[in-house]
Formats: structure tokens, sequence, C-alpha cells
């Protein structure tokens, strides 16, 4: 009988023979030898063309979080509690050296990732509906906390009472841009640097679906309702809607202009009162809005129930239909006021910002954002009977303070160190900014939202970066995180500032909880 090879076996063969020669010999890797390491050793996990599989995407977008002195460290000793095993026993420092440096370099092709491949890559593993509606465990539903441990791909469940751990289980690589939550907190969406989507039942600590929207994603937003779930992708330039139930393909929106010209997809938000999306992009001069169907629209049917809010749009656009709105500048990064009718929005060069009225679509003001504003971890508050918005800026020592009201720059606050999340709640009198980049990442600044002063500056653990702070859903509680790899999130007491107790964790990045991310509380960045 004639036996047939395919392209894929024929490959495969020629690399481990290839792989055995060299392991023999001893001999240099060069290009080719090894693009022939990485289908012997790597492309089972992580795909023949580096999209990803059971492995991250190992592409340079992809790997912005990891230094090549960090991938050849994970090549040469694996990575703890994950498939990666240790190549150190079987390939020299020089082959180690070769496959770190390789994964760095853009393919010669730019990779697709099509409607079908999104298609095939869907799982749910319960199509049924199955699982029980009582959450297994005894803590509030809506106080709960997930922590995302960076460290090992991880993320723990922590009940906000108690700050006992429920569950930890393994997420995929380098989540990014937080976990999004249905309205009565059992469902939560992860999205991952790498594309994918996970949808984990919490009542359950079950996932039950899952979909790749794209090979390098940014994040994703999730209605107000819980019923759908957008995706805003770098690569391809995308942005991706999905029905939530089962992560069920809606449509795909190529982003370009008018003109034809393509731009990658800062991000995506859920605007609440609009009842819509709100897209930055990162190489044409729009921000596109998407409206999701009012209450009273028909909608595809999605199989769950939902409870959907009333919004008040300030426009006609039929749903799911992109509107475009042209402003005077590249925005790619957003933050809102309370109801979503302005968006502020930072230049690319760091130095400035804007207000755009997102009803009339006009710029309102300019704002004196020179720094490289933060505005995604921005916050608001009410001072002296007007609204003021603080954030935090990543090439500046500094806090901007800016009245809402006339976009006037009220104060500036100087800090230990360029600074990377803040957060404050409408129960405290504080609002807490770390000073992520810098010699002082080990600070945390607790600002007095009444006197717009430093109160006080808290250490932690010396030489160790503490950052990103989330409060329980009363306000009386403030997680901090100890940014490391044998770290911690750390319990305060919001109004004393005492610490009351130390969770052991994995670089904890960042924490989300519940109530203050389903209510979009005053305080949180939404």
């Amino acid at each position: 009988m004639k036996r047939v090879v395919s392209l894929r076996m024929a490959r495969q063969a020629l690399a481990a023979a290839t792989l055995l020669v060299l392991c023999v010999t001893g001999a240099a890797a060069g290009a080719n030898d090894t693009e022939t390491l990485y289908q012997a050793r790597c492309a089972s996990c992580h795909g023949e063309e580096r999209l990803g599989g059971l492995g991250p995407a190992l592409l340079p977008g992809n790997l912005s979080r990891l230094t090549p002195a960090a991938a050849e460290a994970v090549i040469r000793d694996g990575r703890a509690a994950s498939q990666m095993p240790a190549f150190g026993e079987t390939l020299d420092d020089e082959a180690i050296a070769s496959l770190a440096e390789w994964i760095y370099r853009a393919p010669e092709v730019e990779p697709t990732w099509t409607k079908a491949d999104i298609l095939e890559s869907q799982v749910v593993p319960h199509p049924d509906g199955s699982l029980p509606d009582a959450p297994v465990f005894d803590a509030d539903p809506l106080n709960l906390f997930l922590v995302v441990e960076t460290g090992d791909h991880h993320a723990s469940l922590l009940d906000g009472d108690t700050f006992a751990r429920l569950h930890r289980f393994e997420t995929r690589y380098a989540l990014h841009g937080g976990p999004k939550y249905t309205p009565d907190g059992r469902y939560v969406f992860f999205g991952s640097r790498d594309g994918w989507i996970t949808k984990v039942d919490l009542y359950n600590l079950e996932v039950v679906a899952e979909v790749r929207a794209g090979i390098n994603m940014r994040n994703i937003a999730v209605s107000a309702d819980g019923r759908y779930v957008m995706a805003a992708n770098y690569l391809p330039h995308s942005l991706v809607l999905f029905d939530a139930h089962n992560l069920d393909l809606m449509k795909v929106y190529p982003v370009a202009s008018a003109a034809g010209e393509s731009s990658r997809v800062s991000a995506v938000y859920a605007a609440p009162p609009r009842g819509s999306f709100i897209a930055a992009l990162k190489d044409i001069e729009e921000v596109w809005e998407i409206p999701w169907p009012l209450p009273t629209e028909p909608v595809v049917a999605t199989g769950h129930m939902a409870t959907p809010l009333a919004p008040q749009r300030g426009h006609d656009t039929p749903s799911f239909r992109v509107r475009r709105i042209p402003v005077p500048g590249y925005l790619d990064d957003f933050f809102f006021d309370l109801d979503y009718r302005h968006v502020i929005g930072a230049s690319r060069d760091g130095q400035g910002g804007m207000v755009v009225d997102l009803d009339s679509g006009e710029k309102v003001a300019d704002l004196p954002l020179a720094g490289m504003p933060h505005l995604g971890s921005g916050i608001t508050w009410e001072h002296e009977g007007r609204r003021v918005m603080a954030i935090p800026h990543l090439g500046k020592a500094a806090v901007s303070i800016i009245d809402m009201q006339d976009w006037t720059l009220v104060k500036t606050l100087e800090t230990d160190g360029p600074g990377f999340f803040m957060r404050s709640h409408a129960g405290s009198p504080y609002a807490w900014v770390d000073v992520f980049f810098g010699p002082s990442r080990d600070r945390v600044h607790v600002i007095d939202k009444a006197s717009l002063e430093i109160v006080e500056t808290l250490i932690p653990e010396p030489g160790k970066t503490a950052a990103h702070v989330e409060f329980d859903r009363y306000g009386e509680k403030a997680l901090l995180s100890l940014w490391e790899d044998d770290g911690a999130v750390i319990v305060y007491d919001a109004h004393s500032l005492e610490e009351e107790q130390r969770i052991p964790m994995s670089k904890p990045s960042g924490k989300y909880n519940v109530w203050n991310k389903t209510r979009y509380e005053e305080g949180t960045s939404h």
C-alpha cells in the first residue's frame, strides 16, 4: 500500500533530523537552522507560523511585555505552573539565544486571521447550559475580587469580605485590558494579548466558552446589559463583535478610514449611558462609536436572560453600525466623563490632550497634559461643588487635576516618580496613586481628595514594586499589589491606612471588584 506523507509530517521529520545533526555536530545555528530548531521544538505548541496554539503567539507585537533576556530564561528554564518545558539540558546557550532573537523578528509575510479562523477556534464546553444557577461558594457574588497573577498566568478569586481565596485557575498568556463582568457578576470575560477571549462562569468556577478574535488583541469590552462582547485588535486591524452567550461571532469590522487607510485599534470601551461601544484608533484621526440595541429594538437571540439598561443616546445610529467621528489628531488613550458625552483623548506624542463632544463630534477644549498622561487610569470625584478628574503620567512625576466643567488645570501634584494606576471610591476620602516607573517604584502616594494634597506615602516593602489599588464594594478596604514574582496582595484599612493582611501571589497585576466594575463606581477606571 502506498503511504501518503503530509507536508506537515515531512517538515517535522526534516526538522527532527536537522536538529539531531546540530546536536551531534555542535554546529552553530544560522537563520535557517534556528527556524528548524523552532519547528522541531516549539511549533507543536506555538504554531508553525508562530501564531500560537497551546502556547502563546511568538510575534514581536505579542512579546512586548517580555524582554529578549527574559525570553532566553524561559527557553532555558521553562515556566513554572505551565506546559512550557526547560530546554537548558538539550540546547546550548548559542542555540537558545538564537531562538530568542528569532522570535522577535517580524515574519516575512504578515499573518492573517479570518472569519473562518475565528469560527474554527470557538470552543463551548457546556453548550446545553446545564450548569447550576447558584454559586458553589458562600460569599457575596457582588463583592468578589479577581486578581490577575501575571507571574505564572493564573487568576485568583477572593471573597471581598474575608479575603479568603475561593479558587485559583490557569489563564491564557498575557491577559490585557482587565477582565469584564456581566451585570449580575456571574460571568467574567478575559482577553489575552494573543487574541483569546475566555468566558468563565464564576458561580461554577468553569470555563464556558472561548474564542480567538485576532492575533494581537488590545482589549475587550462588554455591553452594559451583558449581551455583547467587542474585541479590539492590533493584528489584524479590526473590531470583532460576539454574542456574549457562547461567544458566537456576529460581525468583523475591518478598521480603515474612508480613504482606505488601515488602522490598529488601541482600545474599545463600553459607554453604558450611550448604549454603545467607543473605539480608540491608533493610525487614523477618528473615533468610532458602535451602538448595541436598545431594550425596545429587536436583537439577535442570545439564549440567556439579560438586564438591559435604558441608555439615552445623543444620536440615531442604527444598532451595530459604525458612526465615524473625525478628530483633529491621533487619539489612542481615552477617559470619559460620567455620562459619556465627552471623551478626553491623549495625543500620540504624549504632549497634550483634547476634549471631544461625542454628540456633536466637535472638539471643545485642549488640555495641558504633557508627560504621556495615562488617561485609561484616570478617576473623578466632587471637589468644592465641581467635578474634577485626576490623571497620572507615564513620563512625568506628577498627577494632573482638571476641572471637568471648564476643563482648566486645577493643580499639578508632584510625585516621587511617573505613575501607572490611580484609584479611589465614593466611600473613601483618599485617592491612591503609584509611582510605577523609576527608582521609587516601591512607594504609593495617598492623596486627600478635599485638600488635593499628598497626605501619606506608603512603602509596603522597600525595593519591591507597589502598584494598582482596588477597593472593596463599600470603600472600606483597599487592596494593593506587591508586583513581584514572590509578591502579594496587601489589604489596608482604607480609612486608617493600616495594613491588615498579606495574601501571597505570583506578580499580582490587577485586582477587579465585581461591584465597582459593574456599577461603574466613582474612583474606578472604566
